[in-house]
């Protein structure tokens, strides 16, 4: 099983926005930064998720994921698999997209301070942009 921590942050809201994925895997870790661009603080989060699941499709196909994001929001409308919010719509769909590829997805809430790793690296992303 692949745990993998992802938090995306914006400087400002919307504003400057990373994504930081923290990956452990088979006794090793891996850490990925992405500028996102010009985006609001949830939509990060969301995009966090996404650049996991691609970078997982590429490097752990066809094993188990693990998710682990302190976004309430996004795990929420995640494990609901749902949305009433347009913004959020095609998001959830690109996600649903992507855990067709793996056998099992899943996806937990964590507290901040248990999500230090990712929010470092999304902190990070954000000066990538400029």
């Amino acid at each position: 099983m692949i745990e993998v921590y992802t938090d995306g942050a914006s400087r400002g809201n919307p504003g400057l926005s990373g994504a930081g994925i923290f990956i452990k895997a088979n006794k090793s870790n891996y850490e990925y930064a992405f500028p996102l661009g010009h985006l609001s603080n949830h939509e990060a989060e969301f995009h966090a998720v996404i650049k996991a699941l691609e970078v997982c499709k590429g490097e752990f196909p066809n094993e188990i994921l693990s998710f682990r994001s302190d976004s309430r929001t996004v795990v929420d409308i995640i494990e609901k698999d749902s949305t009433r919010n347009n913004t959020f719509l095609p998001l959830l769909d690109k996600i649903r997209k992507e855990t067709n590829a793996f056998p099992y997805f899943f996806i937990k809430w964590i507290p901040e301070k248990q999500n230090k790793h990712a929010d470092k690296l999304a902190r990070a992303a954000i000066y990538m942009n400029e």
